[in-house]
């Protein structure tokens, strides 16, 4: 219930004071950054991004917006949090939105969208630790092959031939595109480019039965809406 959300986020008042000098310390000199490798600079965002959409969550928490077009406890309802407010990183003012959408495409790793925590209950889950260069390789792993398990990440109906995908891969279109979709043959070649890309990223990590079911090529693939409820211990629910 909101209590234990309320409980959570309490918690992490608690630890206010570390969290602010965190997001402080993002602020490291733009020569230092560009000394990193390309792994740490790709953990620096990730944990960056997410920091700052925990300190954006406190701040204004508890949430009661008004706009009908989100869910009243949603991030979403804080005024600019995404597109608006600007935070120091390595010598930069961006945005979350900005972080997004013009940092991370230089890493040409697509997967770095789904590890952002976006406050939302449809958003990529918050790890328990923190991104780091010389375990980036396996924390990423990690996110694609949690995909095919996570709801709000992938709904497979075997029953009634659909395959549901966030839409997060869709915001993302083009790069996964380019990084998965290697060529139209076989089984999935009348499909789209972005179809083809899915698949290619979720068929490892199936269940054999859904594989099978993949493999048939008879579902319907579409993309569902983002659940942008705040990602709480009280599930995103208001009661």
């Amino acid at each position: 219930n909101v209590r234990d959300g309320m409980v959570y986020y309490r918690a992490l008042r608690g630890e206010r004071a570390k969290l602010d000098r965190y997001v402080a310390s993002l602020n490291v000199p733009a020569a230092t950054y560009q000394g990193w490798s390309r792994d740490e600079k790709v953990a620096f965002w990730l944990n960056g991004y997410n920091a700052i959409v925990l300190q954006t969550v406190i701040n204004n928490y508890p949430i009661h917006g008004k706009s009908s077009q989100y869910p009243q406890n949603s991030i979403r309802q804080i005024p600019g949090a995404f597109e608006g407010a600007k935070h120091r990183l390595a010598g930069k003012s961006l945005t979350l939105d900005e972080i997004e959408k013009t940092v991370l495409p230089e890493f040409a790793d697509p997967r770095v969208y789904l590890a952002l925590g976006r406050g939302a209950v449809g958003s990529g889950r918050l790890r328990s630790e923190a991104y780091t260069g010389p375990k980036l390789g396996e924390q990423l792993g990690k996110v694609q092959s949690e995909f095919v398990s996570e709801q709000a990440m992938l709904k497979i109906d075997k029953l009634t031939g659909k395959i549901t995908v966030t839409p997060i891969i869709s915001w993302r279109e083009a790069e996964f595109v380019k990084a998965y979709d290697k060529a139209a043959e076989g089984p999935h070649a009348q499909r789209s480019p972005i179809e083809r890309a899915v698949i290619a990223f979720i068929t490892p990590h199936l269940f054999r039965i859904e594989k099978e079911f993949v493999e048939k090529n008879a579902f319907q693939m579409s993309f569902h809406t983002l659940d942008w409820r705040l990602n709480d211990l009280s599930g995103g629910r208001n009661d």
